[in-house]
């Protein structure tokens, strides 16, 4: 009796993950609408290749939401296993100093994806491009069209790694939601995450400080903190101290509630050692600014969103500095967005990630409903849920 036939709809990160995992025991093919492989990949690469994070055990699992559904494959499949992998690939990577994991340096995004399909290919996996998956038939086999016609894929198991609804250029549009509800799995809206604030700048801060950094800040809301840097955009602020606290601010505005990030431009200082710098100062911003070593961007910030009174008393001027309140009007659009969740409903599916009303289907990746910040835990998590995959 021969290989059991496996189809991989979509060859993105996790689909091609699933395939390497499974090629030595199942005869695999990947279909993708596209005319290439890892499009996300590779743009994603462009903005600073993060293969995975340094961070490993029960301390990665809880870097994901909902921190249960993930749990066992990540500790079983973490971040070290994950740089064996890429090692055994031809892929060194090293760790830099955020403790992102890196590839060494000279190697590119298409390089790794050139590797990987390789070795995909020397086993026998089989490619098909410009065919996009549109449902299911009645007995659930997986229906995809050509330019010509459409196709009845026959198989075994089908594993769907479709993404989510972020950076449609790059064949993730989350069209493919309506096709799931079809067979009865109960879906999740797809929102944005790992994206941008829009605020509400006055017309002067806007004007004279888009485009400049937050360097060396902490954000904050509730008792989630971040430290890093974010950029002051026309809208409102990106980079990596935002990111990780979208989920938060999402939380908030489902519930109704306006939320607000507090600033804290000097982290590695406290009130008191802060008071100390400037209580003897005359109560001019100027003196104020020139003792904490703030720049103009900073001091502009603050005057934007405090009372004129609070640069003129030394501890009210402090807590501007270590807790400055921005409201949030908004996260941006899902197009924008780095990541999304929404997607299959988590309870739709079973620990080795088969739908629990159709087994023989499996959806890995951004499909499902979890949340992870950049820095390495997106492809660390469409890693670990691809060496998950559990088939008989």
């Amino acid at each position: 009796m021969g290989k059991k036939k496996i189809i991989i709809i979509g060859g993105g990160a996790a689909g091609l993950m699933a395939a390497d995992r499974l090629c030595d025991d199942f005869e695999i093919a990947i279909y993708d609408k596209g005319k290439t492989i890892g499009r996300k990949f590779l743009v994603a690469g462009n903005g600073g290749f993060n293969l995975t994070n340094k961070v490993e055990g029960e301390d990665l699992a809880q870097h994901y939401l909902p921190h249960y559904f993930l749990e066992k494959a990540l500790l079983k499949n973490d971040s070290s296993k994950m740089r064996s992998w890429l090692s055994n690939l031809g892929i060194p990577s090293f760790i830099g100093t955020s403790g992102r994991v890196f590839p060494e340096k000279g190697i590119k995004p298409a390089q790794v994806l050139k590797k990987i399909k390789d070795r995909l290919v020397e086993k026998g996996v089989n490619f098909f491009f410009h065919h996009e998956f549109i449902g299911f038939n009645e007995k659930c086999n997986c229906i995809v069209t050509t330019d010509e016609s459409e196709m009845i894929l026959d198989a075994d198991y089908y594993i769907f790694s479709l993404g989510g609804a972020s950076w449609s250029k790059t064949g993730s549009d989350g069209k493919w939601i309506t096709t799931f509800e079809k067979i009865g799995i109960k879906t999740v809206p797809f929102q944005a995450s790992n994206c941008g604030l829009n605020i509400e700048w006055p017309d002067h801060f806007k004007t004279h400080h888009s485009g400049k950094p937050l360097k060396n800040i902490s954000i904050s809301i509730d008792d989630l903190e971040v430290k890093g840097e974010a950029i002051i955009t026309e809208y409102g602020l990106e980079g990596n101290a935002i990111y990780p606290l979208t989920w938060k601010i999402r939380e908030a505005f489902s519930k109704g509630n306006t939320p607000t990030i507090n600033i804290d431009f000097k982290p590695l200082n406290t009130r008191e050692q802060l008071l100390q710098k400037i209580k003897n100062k005359p109560p001019k911003t100027k003196a104020f600014a020139q003792a904490l070593n703030l720049n103009s961007t900073q001091v502009a910030l603050i005057k934007s969103f405090s009372e004129k009174k609070y640069f003129l008393e030394p501890s009210v001027f402090i807590t501007s500095v270590k807790h400055l309140q921005i409201p949030i009007q908004s996260l941006r659009p899902m197009e924008e967005a780095i990541s999304t969740v929404g997607g299959i409903d988590l309870d739709e599916v079973n620990s080795n990630f088969s739908l629990k009303k159709h087994p023989s289907i499996i959806v890995i990746g951004e499909m499902l409903d979890w949340d992870a910040p950049t820095g390495g835990f997106l492809l660390q998590g469409c890693f670990s849920m691809a060496q998950a995959i559990d088939i008989k």
